[in-house]
């Protein structure tokens, strides 16, 4: 039920003036028109007119003060940022590409391997000139397309930057072919990748770098 009444700010504040003016007005008015009133009892009337000023003038000022609409200038707010921190959930996305970058490569060769790499990349490997952009990569990985070839990596690392827009992955992998004779050979060696995400939403390799490491024991 609606039955209540609200006070709005400025109806509050005028029924404090009327009663603050109606009481010096009782207390002025009674000392001019009982003049020989019995002592004790004038002045206890004094003393509780007076108190009851006391009190109406410190509400009146407080309720002033808290009123938004007696203050002057734009009204100030204080907040706080929080800053996002780089979450290891988020490095799970880029585990999860790496797995599934691998499986392509394993299952549509050269091909499988460069969709996961932007058009504007670069490829430093190791004993080699740096390799600009995603179709001169292309043309290196062929080896890819042969069954006896297989490459596996697998991520130590990886982490993306509180932006949300790139990240890196490092790790060792393994390169398994035959030689000449053919006869097994494995090759090590530890690869540091720098992922960025396109503009379709889509995370692709923009540089990739790689170096050889000794035959683990």
């Amino acid at each position: 039920m609606e039955a209540l009444v609200r006070l709005s700010p400025v109806s509050l504040s005028a029924l404090v003036i009327c009663g603050t003016l109606f009481l010096i007005a009782a207390y002025y008015l009674g000392s001019w028109r009982a003049p020989n009133i019995n002592t004790r009892f004038g002045v206890l009337v004094k003393v509780l007119l007076l108190v009851c000023l006391s009190c109406l003038a410190i509400a009146t000022f407080f309720h002033a003060a808290a009123n938004p609409m007696n203050h002057r200038g734009a009204p100030v707010s204080f907040s706080y940022i929080l800053l996002r921190e780089p979450s290891n959930d988020s490095a799970s996305i880029l585990r999860r590409l790496e797995a599934e970058f691998m499986k392509a490569a394993a299952e549509k060769g050269s091909q499988g391997y460069m969709s996961y790499y932007a058009d504007d990349s670069v490829e430093v490997p190791n004993n080699s000139p740096l390799i600009q952009g995603k179709a001169e990569i292309a043309k290196g990985m062929d080896f890819l397309d042969d069954k006896n070839n297989r490459l596996t990596w697998t991520p130590v690392g990886a982490d993306i930057s509180s932006s949300g827009d790139l990240g890196y992955t490092y790790g060792n992998y393994e390169f398994h072919a035959k030689d000449k004779e053919g006869k097994p050979v494995v090759q090590y060696g530890k690869y540091t990748s720098i992922w960025k995400r396109q503009k379709d939403g889509s995370w692709k390799v923009v540089l990739d770098m790689g170096n050889a490491s000794p035959e683990p024991k």
